[in-house]
């Protein structure tokens, strides 16, 4: 069993509450625009981080990361990247990735806005976490955590910051 944190669109400033939610959580997950190597430097204080870049993230922030992850965790296949839509709205390369990968769970930020929700055509669970920084045009900070045991996903809370 793993407890997984999920952030998105620091850029460059972390919350100082993250460490309080993100304490019992085996892995962070950052979905993008990061903003700074400090922000990763903090959260990997906290768990292990796995983090992809986002489209305003400089060369330092590019090379310490990646463009997208494809991994398992436990028995659950995931795919990562920034800027990717979501279930009916997929950004075409991503769509390909999707089908080719066949992941039960898709994680993209960039949007600022929070969404969770079930893609039936490709039987996977997609989540953007909204955003947890200041810059941008939310005016909630969110993030989420989640369980992953085996195949299954369960226990997601959102966290408004």
């Amino acid at each position: 069993m793993n407890k997984i944190g999920l952030l998105s669109d620091t850029h460059g400033w972390l919350n100082p509450k993250i460490a309080q939610y993100f304490s019992d959580c085996n892995e962070i997950w950052h979905a993008g625009d990061i903003g700074s190597l400090e922000v990763i430097n903090e959260l990997e204080k906290i768990a292990l981080v796995r983090a992809v870049y986002g489209n305003i993230d400089g060369l330092d922030v590019r090379y310490a990361t990646s463009e997208k992850l494809s991994f398992e965790i436990e028995k659950v296949k995931v795919f990562i990247t920034h800027i990717g839509g979501y279930p009916g709205k997929y950004v075409h390369s991503v769509e390909k990735e999707i089908k080719l990968y066949q992941p039960k769970l898709f994680i993209s930020g960039h949007s600022h806005i929070l969404k969770v929700m079930w893609d039936k055509n490709y039987n996977l669970l997609h989540i953007n976490p909204g955003a947890a920084g200041q810059s941008g045009f939310h005016t909630k900070q969110t993030i989420v955590t989640f369980i992953v045991d085996g195949e299954q996903i369960s226990d997601l809370m959102v966290i408004e910051l």
